[in-house]
């Protein structure tokens, strides 16, 4: 029997990955699979306090063991950002004009160092367990590719040569930072690991 795992998000593109990831072991549902039309505020201070922040109210309100992710670009030269503030760096949850801001806020900066950071929060029988996922790279100076969302088309990870846009989902999906979480989270649910 598949077994169902709650997924505190409605963005079909998270969605559709994280399922590509799981393959036929998980059956992925999300908020509006379980009737959740709440926009759950992500007010904390980290990527940490935003993913517990969406499955604490999962299994708060709806009784159900649930996981959340909080994912973003940390840009070496600009102090981290977008960092938490990645979906709506420039103050609206538009990937191109997102993404236009940060090229336009590294002209002429010769440090293209940055990375892709994702926290996974379990919350299993009323305890929050972590997941870190993390893949460094550099900011291309314009964009490649037309897969992926959000800062894909500039995300250029170490030791290859392409971005993540231009990567096949199955090829994005054995190096990215969500994958690397993911795979922690699968292995404690199959109880081979612990987290980390």
């Amino acid at each position: 029997m598949i077994q169902e795992l709650v997924f505190a998000t409605n963005n079909k593109h998270k969605t559709e990955e994280i399922q590509s990831i799981l393959g036929n072991q998980f059956k992925i549902l999300t908020l509006t699979d379980i009737g959740c039309t709440v926009d759950i505020p992500e007010t904390g201070n980290s990527f940490e306090e935003n993913a517990t922040l969406k499955s604490s109210y999962v299994a708060e309100h709806y009784r159900l063991d649930c996981f959340a992710d909080d994912s973003g670009l940390e840009i070496e030269a600009l102090n981290n950002e977008p960092g938490i503030y990645s979906a709506r760096y420039s103050g609206i949850k538009d990937d191109q004009i997102n993404l236009e801001l940060v090229l336009q806020k590294m002209e002429g900066l010769t440090n293209r160092k940055a990375r892709f950071k994702t926290m996974i929060s379990l919350m299993k029988n009323g305890k929050n367990i972590l997941f870190e996922g993390v893949i460094n790279g550099t900011i291309r100076q314009v964009p490649a590719g037309d897969h992926g969302f959000g800062y894909d088309p500039v995300f250029e990870p170490l030791d290859y040569t392409v971005t993540f846009a231009q990567m096949s989902m199955s090829e994005k999906n054995r190096i990215s930072h969500r994958a690397i979480a993911m795979q922690k989270l699968i292995a404690f649910l199959k109880g081979q690991a612990n987290p980390s």
